[in-house]
């Protein structure tokens, strides 16, 4: 039995995290990274566009909590004990200077995701992580001084810790492994995910982009921020942060709702009733279809005019009150029929894992059983979109490092 050893499951970027802090901080600890893939820290190559979104700027834990639909009280407690500006300093001392956006989403100031991942290779090379891909677990056995970990190969490793980073699965049966030991599985669900609007007009502008208010019919879901049209439907950060907020009212509808845009978040119907009236006097010769008064995307503009059925050619004093309120209608209340969603294997986050209850936010260790430690996704915690599941993977990952490097003295 290696008393001296911590196995680390999946490598990612909390995997990665508590490898090389777990290594760094405990000299005399053997410690083995692996991963059932042939890619290390796949998420972090694509994630923001290939630019990764490290971290988010945020104020202060409470403000940042509240951006994950499931586990705030969790990290609440966790970020206490590494949070965004211990994430900052952490790169900033290993040569990788981040940079915040207007939006909060913080990047290498590279724009390069390659940065992060060339950093956590080096601190895993500089304090001799040993790395297997292609290695997959098929269970973990608890043994009198620690654990067993069972390889599909039908060999075993022996080891005092153990740190579970597996990812999310998006199948509750793939959490077997782990509810052997005891624990009790939260059903997985896709929670970052686009709407899906097979064969509508709106789909003939992908490309266009513009801030929005984006309701869902029938519920309290609502989100304001960019809407993307795409090929297929409809994304962006406002839909993504609907989705995430929603995954499992969403997933009891089937993925059949309807969203409601308004494309002018400062209006409403009568609002915009009132300032149509006065557009009809003000620019009562000119051709609606030349110029929208309300700074759209013309594209956007043109479509909203055509499902209105108001004619090329009209102008503004001809606007008639019927083809007005189906306007209105499109601008401040635009009915969008989803049937489905579209996730991306890659970058796209589950909800469900792990139950929190069963993990310590100040160690990562089990409640259950000792010597068993969890991080990033595999817990029941998601964030929203914008660097908040990097954070808690960077969190969990270095929180599990310290406990375990505590414990070896």
């Amino acid at each position: 039995m290696k008393d001296n050893r911590l196995v680390v499951i999946g490598g990612g970027a909390a995997g990665f995290f508590c490898a090389v802090n777990a290594a760094r901080m405990a000299k005399s600890l053997e410690v083995i990274l692996l991963e059932k893939s042939s890619k290390l820290l796949s998420k972090v190559k694509v994630s923001g566009g290939g630019r990764c979104n490290v971290t988010h700027n945020a104020p202060d834990i409470l403000y940042m909590s509240k951006c994950y639909p499931r586990g705030q009280h969790f990290v609440k407690k966790s970020f206490g004990h590494f949070f965004v500006p211990d994430t900052i300093q952490w790169f900033k001392e290993r040569g990788v200077s981040l940079k915040a956006e207007p939006d909060g989403r913080m990047f290498p100031v590279t724009d390069s995701s390659q940065t992060i991942i060339d950093c956590l290779l080096k601190e895993a090379e500089k304090y001799k992580v040993q790395i297997r891909t292609n290695t997959a677990v098929s269970g973990l056995e608890k043994t009198a001084a620690g654990w067993k970990v069972w390889l599909d190969d039908e060999n075993a490793i022996e080891t005092k810790f153990v740190f579970v980073a597996a990812g999310g699965y998006p199948q509750a049966d793939k959490f077997g492994w782990l509810q052997a030991t005891g624990h009790g599985i939260v059903t997985p669900l896709p929670s970052l995910f686009t709407f899906n609007m097979p064969g509508n007009p709106i789909i003939s502008l992908m490309g266009v982009s513009s801030v929005a208010v984006v309701k869902i019919a029938g519920t309290k879901l609502q989100e304001q921020g960019p809407v993307l049209i795409t090929h297929w439907g409809l994304s962006g950060p406002a839909i993504l942060r609907t989705s995430a907020w929603g995954a499992r009212e969403l997933a009891d509808l089937n993925y059949q709702f309807t969203a409601i845009v308004n494309w002018l978040p400062d209006q409403n119907e009568n609002s915009l009733r009132e300032q149509l009236q006065s557009l009809r006097f003000e620019l009562g010769g000119q051709k609606i279809y030349n110029k929208n008064p309300f700074g759209l995307p013309q594209r956007l503009w043109q479509f909203m005019l055509e499902q209105s059925g108001i004619a090329e050619d009209a102008r503004w004093a001809d606007l008639p009150s019927k083809e007005q309120h189906k306007l209105i209608k499109q601008v401040v209340a635009m009915e969008c029929p989803v049937k489905g969603k579209t996730t991306f294997k890659e970058e796209f986050v589950t909800c469900g894992g792990i139950k929190l209850s069963e993990i310590d936010p100040n160690t990562m260790e089990s409640k259950l059983c000792p010597q068993l430690y969890f991080g990033g996704e595999v817990m029941d915690v998601d964030g929203i979109t914008g660097g908040f599941n990097f954070q808690h993977a960077w969190s969990s990952g270095y929180i599990a490092a310290q406990t375990i490097a505590n414990k070896m003295g």
